[in-house]
């Protein structure tokens, strides 16, 4: 017989073992589908989606845009999920931003910038995350009250009712326009323009700016000004933008936490720089920041990513946390609905495809611009 014949026959016996391997998970998946439902008819518990059409009746904390009561389940669900987004995104940014700095600094041969980055990695990443976001809460909701909060500029305002800033007269529908406007011409900027990057997201922000301010005068109600201004009346404020207690103890819980983590990964990747190309900088006269910005970070970057990813994944899961201080995400939205409706493993399971979906986002995000940083083989 024929090498050829023996390697066709083995092929044919790999294709038989998995067309039988998966035809038995199929049939297991059904069998258990089957299980479960025959047995949540005999409890008297309706199954499938038909649900996500009824109104809930009962309300939550925190909404990017209008809600009422008597929202569907699926308008919640939505809801959940655009702050599960929103505070994952945010949270991520700001950890990232702050995880570069202090991982520089934890490599930086000053001992007392180093001596300070170090005592604030060992303290964020080492109290469990949990408790670090249960005492921002605690320090938040004991702050004063409305009337004797703290001002800064007479334009932002923080207090035990949560943070107030200024913003723009512009509908929620428009802001979305505009953010995925400014995240389509940032893509364009960074591909097309041939500036440093440093240049291009200074082009790009203000950019955003003109942009932002021309869209919204473009459709700002006559009589109305460009900017909604926070301001005291009675006991409460009006005006400008609320931001909730319980994401502004996320967003420091979770920034905190994510930031000791990804420093440590930072200054992993700065330390695996071969020195030679360090004496090489210093030899052509290179300052101390031009070697860090055009030798140690480019270089660093190729090893710092794919574990800087695997942060970014876990922050975005770390968002569920929300629900110990009543911060409405999708975990926390799902719960609720749990609870109320009975739906449970419909629910779960739209949790569950919600997570897939936007960590598998992000895990191809990161692919991509881990592979884009790599070396090219000439």
């Amino acid at each position: 017989m024929s090498t050829a014949d023996l390697k066709r026959r083995a092929n044919t016996r790999k294709l038989i073992i998995q067309s039988v391997f998966l035809i038995a998970v199929v049939f297991l998946v059904w069998g258990a589908v089957s299980s479960a439902q025959t047995n949540l008819a005999n409890l008297g518990i309706t199954s499938g989606f038909a649900f996500l059409d009824r109104s809930t009746g009962w309300g939550y904390s925190f909404s990017l845009i209008e809600r009422s009561i008597d929202d569907s389940y699926l308008r919640t669900l939505t809801i959940g999920f655009m702050n599960t987004l929103f505070l994952g995104v945010v949270s991520i940014v700001l950890a990232t931003i702050i995880g570069f700095a202090v991982g520089t600094a934890r490599d930086a041969r000053n001992l007392a910038v180093n001596s300070a980055a170090t005592i604030y990695v060992q303290v964020f990443r080492n109290v469990p995350l949990i408790l670090q976001l249960v005492f921002w809460y605690a320090v938040l909701i004991h702050m004063p009250g409305p009337r004797q909060s703290y001002a800064f500029l007479d334009l932002v305002f923080l207090s035990n009712r949560g943070m107030m800033v200024p913003g723009l007269n512009t509908t929620p529908g428009l802001a979305v326009v505009m953010m995925i406007v400014a995240l389509l011409a940032a893509a364009a900027s960074w591909r097309l323009t041939k500036f440093t990057p440093g240049m291009k997201i200074l082009t790009w922000s203000l950019g955003m700016v003109v942009f932002c301010g021309a869209a919204t005068l473009a459709f700002l109600p006559e009589g109305e000004s460009l900017f909604s201004l926070p301001e005291l009346k009675g006991l409460r404020f009006v005006g400008g933008i609320t931001v909730s207690i319980e994401l502004i103890a996320m967003v420091i819980g979770i920034v905190l936490y994510g930031s000791a983590y990804i420093a440590e990964v930072v200054r992993g990747g700065l330390q695996e720089v071969p020195k030679g190309l360090i004496e090489a900088g210093q030899a052509v006269g290179l300052s101390r920041g031009a070697i860090w910005s055009r030798i140690k970070m480019p270089m660093a970057l190729r090893t710092i990513v794919p574990p800087l990813g695997n942060q970014w994944i876990f922050l975005m899961k770390a968002t569920t946390i929300g629900v110990a201080i009543g911060f409405s995400d999708l975990f926390m939205l799902v719960s609720t609905s749990i609870t109320q409706s009975g739906q449970t493993l419909e629910l779960i399971g739209l949790l569950m495809a919600a997570f897939l979906l936007i960590n598998f986002t992000l895990a191809q995000f990161i692919n991509f611009l881990n592979a884009r940083l790599q070396l090219k083989a000439h």
